[in-house]
Formats: C-alpha cells, structure tokens, sequence
C-alpha cells in the first residue's frame, strides 16, 4: 500500500512524501522547504528517491537543489521548473511516472502557471495537485487565461469522484467565506464551512479532500452550474469562472 505523509511547513504550505515500501522508493511531491523534507523523511526512516514538482514557483521547487544535493534523488518536472531547477527529466500532459510499482498520470492543469500539471494514481485514488486546485477554491491566475484554467479543472472534474486530492495550501477556511458568499443557496456549502471552522479551531488539517465534496462545493469547479451562471452573469462556464476568480481576487 502507499504511504502518504503529510506535514505542514513554511507559512501555510504542506508537504507531502508518498513513499513505495515494496520498493523502499520515496518521493517529494514539491519542495517548499528542503530542510524539513530532509528531516521528515529522516524521521520516517525512508530515503528520498525522487522529486515530482507541479509547476515552478519557489514554494513548490524552491528546495530540489538542496534535496538533490543531500540524496542524489531525480528530479521530475515540467519544463517550467528550469526556470529555478534544472530537472533531471521534462515531463507533460500525457506522460506517466512511477514509484515502485505506482504509475502516476501526468495531468495538464495549467492556468495558475502555464505549465502546472497534476499527478493522479489511479491504484491509490489520489491526485497531488499543487495550486491547481484547492478545497473550496482554486489558484490564482497568474499567468495562464479563463479557458485554459477552465479546460483544466474540467480534466480534474473527470477524474473519478473518489479520488482524494491533495492540495498544496491550507487556505480553506478564506476560501470557505468566498465560497459562501458566492454560492449561499448551497446546503452543503454551509455544512462543509461548518466543519471547516471545528477543524481549524482545533489546528486539524482540512486537506486531502475528497473530488465528490469539491464537486458539489467548490464554486470554481461548479462553474458550469446554471444557478451559479446566473448569479455570477456568465453566459458560459468560462465566462461564469472568469466572473468568480476575479471576485476572489478582490473579495
């Protein structure tokens, strides 16, 4: 079975290992903070193999150097990295990576950066997708444009409904308020911001969550949603997300 484990380190990231015990192979899915990997997989007793990044900002591939020089791992990534890390090997849309005997789908869910993808495991029902997507939001546009970010959190919403989706911030609660303020007929909106304020109160993690819930919940992947397209004035999904990423950006 894979392992996941999960840490929270810099300011609101979290980082993940995902790690093969068959194989004793261990990934790094983004390096936030080199230091802490290091120690958290020293703690686990698990050495780190392999780097897989989702897309380039520094609080995502800002400690592969530093991880690299400490292990010898390789380093996986899209080619964007390169603008901060080399990679050992460019991978994109379509390709697949292992560990072990795991083969992760390499997924396109750019929009946040032009290059972001996401790894989904099909075997484990997981998908690490960086800033593509959080619970209850998505990530700001920096430099990609509605459609493609749009055509992004589509892929994403095909997946299968089960799959735990393992988001690379802890902005639920901030992200809970928007949503409820962008969808406030939703029932289990309000259940969900309800269960976000216990967790948070008590310093409970509110990621992984599961696509089902994102998927009656989120209002940036409920976008083609007619009740939403009418309130937020989109004549189509792209124009209905477009209308609530900027009323993100300024809520």
């Amino acid at each position: 079975m894979l392992e996941i484990h999960q840490f929270p380190c810099l300011s609101d990231n979290y980082g993940y290992l995902v790690h093969d015990p068959a194989s004793g192979q261990t990934t790094c899915i983004d390096t936030p903070d080199a230091d802490e990997y290091l120690n958290q997989a020293q703690t686990k007793g698990w050495t780190i193999t392999h780097i897989w990044n989702t897309h380039w900002h520094p609080d995502h591939a800002g400690g592969n150097d530093a991880i690299k020089a400490a292990t010898g791992c390789i380093v996986i990534a899209p080619a964007e990295v390169e603008r901060i890390a080399k990679p050992d090997q460019v991978i994109a849309h379509g390709d697949t990576v292992s560990l072990g005997a795991f083969t992760a789908d390499v997924i396109d869910v750019g929009g946040h950066t032009n290059g972001h993808i996401a790894f989904h495991i099909p075997e484990a029902s997981v998908a690490f997708v960086g800033d593509a997507v959080f619970a209850l939001g998505c990530g700001r546009m920096f430099e990609g444009t509605p459609e493609q970010f749009w055509a992004s959190l589509e892929r994403i919403k095909a997946l299968p409904s089960q799959t735990m989706l393992y988001c690379a911030h802890e902005y639920t609660q901030a992200n809970a308020k928007f949503a409820m303020h962008a969808d406030p007929e939703n029932s289990a909106l309000a259940d969900y911001a309800a269960e976000i304020e216990r967790k948070r109160a008590t310093g409970t993690p509110t990621v992984p969550t599961r696509l089902e819930r994102e998927l009656a919940t989120n209002p940036f992947l409920r976008a083609d949603n007619p009740a939403l397209m009418a309130k937020w004035g989109g004549q189509t999904p792209i124009e209905t997300f477009a209308a609530l990423r900027a009323g993100k950006d300024n809520f």
